[in-house]
């Protein structure tokens, strides 16, 4: 005898507990709505030392490249103000000449011949020097920079153009740049003011001026030298890398450029001219 199936009764439906009366507000923090959070503000963004205005030693500005017939009237007019250029560097022979560059390295003109004053009347050649002796020229260079390693190499140098040149200063270059502490420039300052020879000698106040003003740009002082040795006319030469540091040092400065009363003004491609002093 078969069942009858048992009838399906509806599932209860799962009760539902009354939601909570919202909490009374409270009567001490009663009062006007928070006004809404400012967005918040973007970190500042952080920003390098400002670039000088007229570049720097490392990165001068560079100016469009004169032209040869400009570039030879530029160093003209520098002439033409100072006819008879000399180095401002004390010596008396090309040994003293020698050390007195070989010293100025990252060092004024000024403080070198304040220390070769009494250095050079204790010892005014290489053998004197050998035997004053590295702690003998450190007592009258302490006032210039690097002078723990730039009396060694006075010593040393002197020491070597007494075992190979018989004590005097070669006139070759491979010989200078042989010895310690002379490089290209210190080199070249020699050839050109001891022995009347036609060399370029850059400095930072050359490298800055050939950029800025377009008179031979370059990036290496190398690049600068070789530009000047192609654009400076051959009659000039000799006496052209005094004009141009002497411009450089006390006209055309690293800082801010004196152009108002600059020689070369009209011939100079440097944009940014100063042409009128600023106030004291």
């Amino acid at each position: 005898m078969t069942r009858a199936p048992r009838p399906t009764l509806p599932r209860a439906s799962a009760r539902r507990r009354p939601a909570a009366d919202p909490a009374p507000p409270d009567p001490a923090l009663a009062g006007e709505p928070e006004p809404p959070h400012p967005p918040a503000k973007a970190p500042p963004r952080k920003r390098g030392p400002a670039k000088p205005l007229h570049g720097s030693a490392e990165a001068p500005r560079r100016a469009r490249i004169m032209n040869l017939q400009q570039a030879g009237d530029f160093v003209r007019a520098l002439a033409a103000a100072n006819p008879a250029p000399e180095t401002e560097l004390h010596y008396t022979s090309p040994y003293t000449l020698l050390v007195a560059v070989a010293l100025s390295a990252q060092a004024t003109d000024v403080s070198v011949n304040k220390a070769t004053a009494t250095l050079f009347q204790e010892a005014d050649n290489p053998a004197a020097m050998v035997a004053l002796g590295e702690e003998g020229v450190g007592r009258h260079i302490r006032s210039i920079g690097l002078w723990k390693g730039k009396a060694k190499n006075v010593i040393a140098l002197s020491r070597l153009l007494l075992e190979r040149h018989g004590g005097e200063v070669p006139a070759d270059r491979a010989a200078l740049e042989a010895l310690p502490g002379v490089g290209r420039k210190t080199a070249n300052v020699v050839l050109n003011v001891a022995f009347g020879e036609e060399a370029m000698a850059v400095d930072t106040h050359i490298f800055r001026l050939g950029n800025r003003t377009g008179l031979a740009p370059g990036n290496t002082p190398r690049e600068v030298e070789d530009g000047l040795m192609k654009r400076v006319p051959p009659e000039l030469l000799r006496d052209a890398h005094h004009w141009l540091i002497l411009h450089g040092r006390y006209v055309c400065k690293a800082r801010m450029p004196e152009c108002w009363h600059c020689v070369a003004i009209a011939l100079c491609n440097y944009r940014d001219k100063v042409r009128v002093a600023p106030p004291r």
